[in-house]
């Protein structure tokens, strides 16, 4: 999975929760529209990734990776915090487990 192939699957998935989020509380139709828009381009991004590698290998680079910009994004933007240290821990973890999972290249 090419490093670009990550980024567009990740802004998609994040660009779908926050409009999904946005329809959940405001209940209005274009966030659901553009929400499932964002999930469309879930879906291309992973099969264009799952043509370059084997899903092992690609869901563990995808969820590391939403989680994180995911997170990013709600912490930075939408000022979401976590409620224990034990927690951001847990996401640095996260970013260490995808520097090993990227250690060895590809899988096919």
């Amino acid at each position: 999975m090419s490093l670009f192939n990550a980024l567009l699957l990740s802004l998609s998935e994040l660009f779908g929760d926050v409009q999904l989020k946005s329809y959940a509380r405001s209940g209005v139709t274009n966030n659901l529209l553009s929400g499932l828009a964002g999930y469309v381009g879930v879906i291309f991004f992973l099969i264009r990734s799952l043509s370059q590698g084997n899903i092992l290998w690609v869901n563990g680079l995808r969820d590391g990776i939403s989680g994180l910009a995911t997170t990013a994004f709600a912490y930075i933007v939408l000022g979401e915090r976590l409620k224990h240290v034990y927690q951001y821990i847990g996401l640095g973890l996260m970013g260490i487990g995808l520097l090993i999972l990227n250690m060895g290249g590809i899988s096919y």
